[in-house]
């Protein structure tokens, strides 16, 4: 089954709104000011979808939904968002854990019905909902559980994230369509075959990400003698003006390289500054002892982002048995969204959305965050895609040797 990028972008977009109908809904009742920041459509391991909420507690409204399309959408306010609401309601209501709750249903079934009203006037059909059910915990608790029977390790979930105005606030929207009635309706709506990607194949590309990072990771570790593997690997679609989004404020030291050939793009390894500052030392034979990041910090960063990139990009060109090529890496150390900005720019000139590739690596031995974005070219990955042999995807294997 085929999905054009013309349908991608056409739920992306009804998500977003659907969002901003939700939070226009709540605005109404609750006199907060908040707007829609960011909405992407993501394919994702089912063990991931929660990933970018772990660690926290949460309070949710979720609800199931039934018809053309199927699924789970689910509401997530951190703790200060619910109690924010439910003040703005009932001052002191958030002392009385039965108002708390009774407030955030209430809000909750008023905007997640806007939210699926939009796809059903859209699909020109009825969605049915069930009604509203509290959820409170962490990231397992707050999410819906996998259906039995799922016969699929991958998902797509279309997620909005919310920014609350003057609020230190996160609020995020999160709907869970069933894989089949979802990939149906998407291929129903295509508007031409000339763009289409083949969904079986981006779920193979996802699965040659994920080893690709692994590649990267063992770099990692071969170079600084920390053992690292690969975390969260995900495939997001989002508008061109949207992807700086995806990366966020937080400042970043790593490389830059523009990669060519099937498929060609750019592909960013970005460490925060603490772990740039522990990798590197890591790889310096001399004793650094120095808590900012000097020029041999930095000259460490950028020889590891090139043999990270090179494993990376290696395992891709192995399965698609292609050519792909990159240029030095470039070092960068600034806020993420700046650092994307100029490539989201220059990938915009020829396309109104793209793919976003995002990994994550970890270690339990040292503080460490790493994290490989690439940002493809969508025709290029579209001819990647119909090239791909399924048959060739665990051969990811780089061959060392050509990279030192």
């Amino acid at each position: 089954m085929k999905v054009d990028i013309q349908s991608l972008g056409t739920f992306n977009r009804l998500a977003h709104e659907g969002a901003e109908q939700a939070t226009r809904s709540m605005c109404q009742m609750t006199g907060l000011d908040a707007a829609v920041d960011v909405t992407k459509i993501t394919l994702v391991g089912r063990e991931d979808v929660g990933d970018q909420l772990a660690g926290d507690e949460y309070v949710g409204v979720q609800f199931g939904f039934e018809g053309e399309l199927a699924g789970d959408t689910v509401l997530v306010l951190d703790r200060a968002g619910s109690e924010t609401i439910v003040e703005s309601l009932v001052p002191g209501g958030a002392a009385d854990d039965a108002m708390a709750r009774s407030s955030v249903e209430e809000v909750g079934n008023i905007m997640m019905s806007g939210f699926i009203d939009g796809w059903a006037d859209y699909l020109e059909t009825t969605i049915e909902h069930s009604p509203p059910a509290y959820v409170t915990g962490d990231a397992e608790s707050i999410l819906p559980a996998s259906p039995e029977g799922a016969d699929r390790d991958q998902v797509f979930v279309f997620k909005s994230e919310i920014e609350w105005v003057g609020e230190s606030v996160n609020f995020y929207i999160y709907m869970l369509p069933e894989y089949g009635p979802l990939t149906e309706v998407m291929a129903d709506h295509a508007d031409s075959e000339d763009d289409a990607i083949p969904v079986d194949k981006l779920e193979v590309f996802n699965e040659m990400t994920r080893d690709g990072t692994q590649r990267a990771a063992d770099n990692v570790e071969m170079m600084t003698g920390i053992g690292t593997e690969a975390e969260v690997t995900r495939l997001s679609f989002a508008p061109i003006e949207d992807v700086p989004k995806q990366v966020g404020t937080d400042t970043y030291v790593g490389t830059v390289v523009e990669f060519t050939g099937v498929p060609s793009g750019f592909l960013l390894v970005l460490f925060d500054e603490a772990s740039a500052v522990q990798v590197a030392e890591a790889m310096t034979p001399v004793e650094l002892d120095a808590e900012e990041l000097t020029d041999r910090h930095k000259n460490a960063i950028e020889e590891l982002g090139n043999i990270m990139t090179s494993g990376f990009v290696d395992g891709w060109a192995n399965v698609l048995q292609t050519s792909v090529d990159h240029t030095p890496p470039r070092l960068v150390h600034d806020m993420g969204r700046a650092i994307v900005d100029p490539l989201a720019a220059q990938v915009g000139q020829h396309q109104e959305h793209a793919f976003i590739i995002e990994s994550r690596m970890r270690t339990d031995d040292i503080e460490f965050g790493a994290e490989i974005h690439a940002l493809p070219n969508e025709r290029e990955l579209r001819r990647a895609l119909e090239e791909l042999l399924v048959e060739r995807a665990d051969q990811t294997e780089a061959d060392v040797e050509q990279i030192f």
